[in-house]
């Protein structure tokens, strides 16, 4: 099991790292934490989200929800609140606009998908039932 100090990394494919910078640090307020020329290194929500150069034969030019996409699962319904309202304020495109999954059972919970510059898919969802998170 993961320690509280340990971060998850991933790593994705990005055609433009100021079209990055943009999307993840001014828009949807994440931390920079490096830049080099081939790279940035984000604090995404806590955990660390590289953006590396690639070249357009990398990106998925017709991104579905599944089976690829990344994101966050809040315990806080206010913090789900606050992203989405940021989002929606600060016109970040929208995969999916923002709906309920599930409902009337267990899992039900809410969910919106955004769309990055490089058509990465994130998804952001925040489950009624915290058992529900795993």
């Amino acid at each position: 099991m993961r320690e509280s100090a340990n971060v998850f990394h991933l790593a994705i494919p990005c055609l433009d790292l100021d079209e990055a910078f943009t999307f993840y640090v001014t828009k949807l307020g994440c931390k920079l934490a490096r830049r080099y020329p081939d790279r940035i290194t984000l604090d995404f929500f806590g955990d660390q989200l590289v953006c590396h150069l690639s070249s357009p034969d990398k990106i998925d030019h017709h991104p579905q929800m599944y089976p690829r996409h990344f994101g966050v699962t809040f315990r806080s319904r206010q913090e789900f609140d606050d992203l989405l309202r940021l989002a929606q304020e600060r016109e970040l495109t929208f995969f999916q606009k923002p709906m309920t999954r599930f409902e009337g059972k267990i899992e039900e919970h809410l969910t919106f998908m955004l769309i990055d510059p490089s058509n990465n898919l994130l998804e952001f969802k925040f489950y009624h039932d915290p058992r529900m998170m795993y």
